[in-house]
C-alpha cells in the first residue's frame, strides 16, 4: 500500500472509532521536507493519530514482533506503512539504513523513543519513560552525512499524545508473542498485552529542532555523546512539558 493510502486509512480509522482529537500548536508543523517525528507511545492508535495530525504519511519504525504476528503484520506494514526493526543483532544497522533512506527522499519518519515497554505494560496516560538515544543518532547522521539531499534541513518534531479518555482492555498473552520474538525479555511474563483505545485525545505539537552546523561538527568529534544527550533531553523535556499541558 502506498504512503498516501496509509494516511487515508489512518483518517478513516479514527473516524470509524469515533475518536475525538484536539490539536494544539499546529503552526509548528513543517509543510514539506524531511521530518523526524518523536513522540510518546502507549497505544496502537498513536501512529494513525500522528499521521492525522500532520496530514502527511509517516513511516514508523516498529518492533520486530509486529511483522511476525499474523493480522498485526498486515495492519502495521501493509495498511500503515511501518518498517519493522530486524531481529536482534541486525536491528540497529537495519534501522539506520531504512530510516536514512526514507529521509533522503524527504519523507516523514516516526520514532517512539520509549521503546517497547509502555506498549506491553500498562502505564498511566501522563507517564513518560526514559528515551533511548537512537533517534538522536539518526538525526545527527542524517545531517552530517548529507543524507538529506533534497536541499532542505531535517526537522526534528517532538509531539505529545495526551489521552483524555480511553478504554483499556487486553489483547494477547505476552508469552504468545515470545514465540515470534524470543529475544525480547518483556515477553517472558504471564501478563497480557494491553489494548488502549482513545476516546478523546489531545495532540500537542512541540517546538521544532534543527541540528546546527556546530553540532554536526561536534558529532564527528569527541563531544558526540554530549550532542546526542542534548538532543535527546530536548525532545524528552519538550514532550514532558506538553503532556502536563494536555491534562490541564
Amino acid at each position: 500500500m502506498s504512503a498516501n493510502n496509509a494516511l487515508q486509512v489512518s483518517q478513516g480509522f479514527l473516524t470509524a472509532v469515533g475518536t475525538q482529537m484536539f490539536r494544539y500548536y499546529e503552526d509548528h508543523i513543517p509543510r514539506g521536507g524531511p521530518v523526524l517525528v518523536v513522540s510518546n507511545h502507549r497505544s496502537f492508535m498513536d501512529a494513525p493519530i500522528l499521521m492525522t495530525t500532520l496530514e502527511r504519511p509517516i513511516r514508523f519504525a516498529c518492533h520486530h514482533y509486529m511483522a511476525q504476528v499474523p493480522i498485526m503484520r498486515e495492519i502495521v506494514t501493509d495498511l500503515l506503512g511501518c518498517f519493522p526493526l530486524e531481529a536482534k543483532g541486525k536491528r540497529q544497522q537495519g534501522f539506520f539504513e531504512q530510516a536514512l533512506s526514507l529521509l533522503d527522499t524527504s519523507q516523514v519518519v516516526g520514532i517512539f523513543p520509549e521503546g517497547t515497554k509502555p506498549m506491553v505494560t500498562f502505564t498511566q496516560p501522563d507517564h513518560l519513560g526514559k528515551f533511548h538515544r537512537g533517534f538522536a543518532h539518526l538525526a545527527l547522521r542524517a545531517n552530517t552525512s548529507s543524507v538529506v539531499s533534497s536541499g532542505q534541513n531535517l526537522t526534528i518534531l517532538p509531539i505529545a499524545i495526551a489521552s483524555l479518555e480511553e478504554v483499556n482492555t487486553s489483547a494477547v498473552p505476552l508469552k504468545l508473542l515470545s514465540l515470534f520474538d524470543p529475544s525480547e525479555p518483556l515477553f517472558n511474563q504471564s501478563s497480557w498485552h494491553p489494548l488502549v483505545i482513545y476516546r478523546r485525545v489531545a495532540v500537542l505539537v512541540g517546538r521544532p529542532y534543527w541540528v546546527s552546523q556546530h553540532q554536526q561538527m561536534e558529532y564527528q568529534g569527541k563531544q558526540a555523546k554530549e550532542i546526542v544527550a542534548e538532543l535527546t533531553h530536548y525532545c524528552q523535556d519538550e514532550i514532558a512539558q506538553l503532556l502536563r499541558q494536555g491534562f490541564y
